[in-house]
């Protein structure tokens, strides 16, 4: 499963509990703000953007280090992107989830010529568990957290997710426990502290698979149309954007034969989209 999407999901689950984690003197509550970015992309935008009442919070999370673009560059035009349209202060973070020592993940800056941007990084295995483990919302996040005994730790979190009262809320932040424990921990740990089962329980977890399954044939789609027929109009993008899976997969497949704009078009026409 994409640890990203997950991540993504629980933010935009969470948005309260993330901005206090992560902006502590915010003292203002926070909302999801559904966007697309309508440019044409440097690749399929699905941004984690939380709003409070004239900021924009940008939390991109990475499990790999490697980005192409790369990530300061992406920052850069993500933020340009995102002061053009709502023309508010915009607080850009990036959250690395597993411990690496790539430079990546120790660079929070582009520079170019005359332009400079930087934004703020966050390191998992430099945290402190504590606030983690405090707040149910961010459990999943405390598996990856800085401790010097992280088989102590992971039992810390199973405890504090056994004892959360509802049940739906128990079984979905298990499920994201459970994917996330995994970038850190053997899986055969991690099933010691949890039923592999939970995941079936969690109608939430299949939601995540089945969008980061939808992100991903966007993402390839939205790369590979342009080589066949040229720069997207953002319209055609939204309409890509909005395919079911099985749509996309049929997509995928069908624009191998297309060689102009229209082709798209017709195809979108043709399935009533």
């Amino acid at each position: 499963m994409n640890t990203d999407n997950l991540c993504k999901y629980l933010a935009e689950q969470y948005p309260n509990e993330f901005i206090s984690w992560l902006f502590p003197s915010e003292t203002s509550s926070v909302h999801v703000l559904k966007t697309e970015l309508s440019q044409e992309p440097i690749r399929a935008d699905f941004l984690t953007l939380l709003q409070s009442s004239n900021l924009i919070f940008h939390l991109e999370f990475q499990t790999l280090p490697a980005s192409d673009p790369p990530l300061p560059f992406r920052m850069l035009d993500y933020w340009v992107r995102l002061y053009r349209q709502y023309r508010c202060e915009v607080e850009q973070v990036v959250i690395f989830l597993k411990a690496t020592t790539s430079e990546a993940a120790f660079t929070n800056e582009f520079n170019a010529a005359n332009t400079s941007h930087r934004y703020r990084i966050i390191r998992m295995w430099e945290q402190d568990p504590a606030p983690l483990l405090a707040n149910p919302a961010l459990l999943p996040l405390a598996t990856l957290a800085q401790t010097d005994s992280p088989q102590s730790l992971l039992a810390q979190v199973a405890d504090r997710v056994a004892n959360i009262e509802e049940t739906q809320k128990r079984q979905n932040l298990a499920a994201c426990v459970y994917v996330l424990a995994g970038l850190r921990f053997d899986k055969s740990l991690i099933r010691q502290l949890f039923r592999e089962e939970i995941m079936l329980e969690s109608v939430t977890y299949q939601d995540i698979l089945e969008q980061g399954q939808r992100r991903e044939a966007i993402s390839m789609i939205i790369r590979q149309l342009p080589r066949r027929i040229g720069l997207l109009t953002p319209e055609m993008q939204a309409r890509i954007q909005a395919l079911s899976i099985a749509q996309l997969e049929d997509l995928g497949e069908a624009l191998l034969d297309f060689s102009q704009p229209t082709d798209l078009t017709n195809w979108l026409e043709s399935h009533q989209l």
